[in-house]
């Protein structure tokens, strides 16, 4: 895999160790070593007052391989544009994907300098030139779109994933216009799958850490009513269970499906 933009020459990108950033907050819930010290005080702090964070990371992390190993195996996708992918972790998209179509090719787009540190060393395959990284933010989906289309062809099905990424993308940031602009990339037959961290589930404690994690990191997080999250389906056909909570999306197991998350989680198709 060869990470695409404007790092791409292999020049060491910018850390900010002093503020956290919510893929490395993410990788300390998940017990990964891709972190700093300020990461793992915003994680703690959302721990301290909603213990139940790392359940629902992980149970997120299981919503990704099941509505992966659908698209592949169910939906017949083998193309797969995964955005805020953060820190390689068991069950990757290309590895579920790949597992069941070798020549499925993924493309992956994340903005922490560190993420892309990682991507060119862990993001691996026995089918390398399927696989692509660019450093890309998803505040500007159409330079996404245009990078992805080197290894991507957007002329065909096409799943979009949009997992545990937009609770950053704040309402100035014009999230359902980003949505609609990748919506409008899709292929009859593409798909879309979105998770995003809930407004209306466990509300107090939610809230709270939110508002403790806002005060440190670089992005404000913004959560959404399942009402909020239903609309960036809009123009989709939701496929069943529809949007719910991401532990209730095709559970494998009793396990993932007594699991506890707070976060909504569908994956829908483009019929037009």
């Amino acid at each position: 895999m060869t990470p695409t933009g404007d790092r791409a020459s292999g020049a060491r990108p910018r850390i900010d160790s002093r503020v956290a950033h919510s893929a490395r907050v993410h990788d300390y819930w998940l017990g990964g070593g891709n972190n700093y010290a300020v990461d793992r005080l915003a994680g703690d702090m959302v721990k301290s007052v909603y213990p139940g964070i790392v359940e629902s990371v992980r149970a997120n992390r299981a919503f990704l391989a099941r509505a992966v190993r659908f698209l592949a195996a169910d939906a017949g996708i083998t193309q797969f544009l995964d955005i805020g992918t953060g820190f390689p972790a068991g069950n990757n998209t290309h590895e579920v994907a790949q597992a069941v179509t070798p020549e499925a090719r993924v493309v992956y787009v994340d903005y922490d300098p560190v993420v892309l540190l990682h991507a060119r060393t862990l993001l691996t395959s026995r089918h390398a030139e399927t696989i692509d990284y660019i450093d890309a933010d998803l505040r500007d989906p159409a330079a996404i779109l245009e990078r992805a289309a080197r290894t991507l062809d957007f002329s065909r099905p096409v799943a979009i994933m949009l997992i545990a990424v937009m609770h950053l993308i704040v309402d100035a940031d014009d999230p359902s216009g980003i949505v609609d602009t990748l919506k409008a990339a899709m292929a009859p037959g593409s798909y879309l799958a979105l998770s995003q961290v809930a407004a209306d589930i466990e509300t107090r404690q939610v809230a709270e850490g939110r508002r403790r994690y806002n005060a440190l990191a670089r992005e404000t997080q913004r959560h959404r009513t399942k009402e909020e999250v239903a609309r960036f389906f809009n123009g989709l056909h939701l496929v069943e269970p529809g949007l719910v909570p991401v532990q209730q999306w095709r559970p494998a197991t009793s396990e993932e499906a007594s699991a506890k998350s707070t976060m909504w989680g569908g994956v829908a198709e483009a019929v037009r």
